[in-house]
């Protein structure tokens, strides 16, 4: 099954992290539709702009699994809301397109430097996104979640 045309339902849900610690990261039937919301609204038109593969870094996280990794209790990743999305030398575009293209909820360029984010993290909801544009940095060890530009 796919969750949509470039997204197999694997990849979307695949984690070392839950293999090593045999954790069941499965979907309820009302995430899976959250995420293919996200893949239609947000991944598919990336992919068609930049017409190449993108390698999805994480995107639904059981809770369980988003504990393992430390992520946040707010995660948009728990809800399949959220998708984090890496082409090395290329997330630049991606950043730029996605703030000047698409709805969106919440999108962080991910650490990295001036030139290019490590990673772009990208959430989406049917309503009420707040086109929250953020640069994450860490300060004194300390992951902050700054406004971009």
């Amino acid at each position: 099954m796919n969750i949509s045309e470039h997204i197999t339902y694997n990849e979307a849900t695949h984690s070392n992290t839950a293999v090593a610690h045999k954790i069941d990261n499965t979907p309820d039937a009302a995430t899976l539709e959250r995420m293919q919301c996200v893949a239609k609204m947000v991944f598919e038109p990336v992919r068609m702009f930049l017409n190449m593969m993108i390698t999805i870094n994480s995107f639904f996280r059981c809770k369980l699994l988003n504990a393992k990794v430390g992520g946040a209790s707010n995660s948009q990743h728990v809800t399949g809301e959220a998708i984090d999305l890496d082409c090395k030398g290329f997330n630049k575009k991606i950043f730029h397109f996605i703030l000047d293209h698409l709805e969106f909820d919440q999108l962080i360029w991910e650490f990295g430097d001036d030139n290019e984010p490590s990673w772009v993290h990208v959430s989406y909801r049917k309503l009420s996104n707040r086109k929250q544009a953020l640069r994450s940095v860490k300060i004194k060890g300390v992951t902050k979640y700054l406004p971009y530009k």
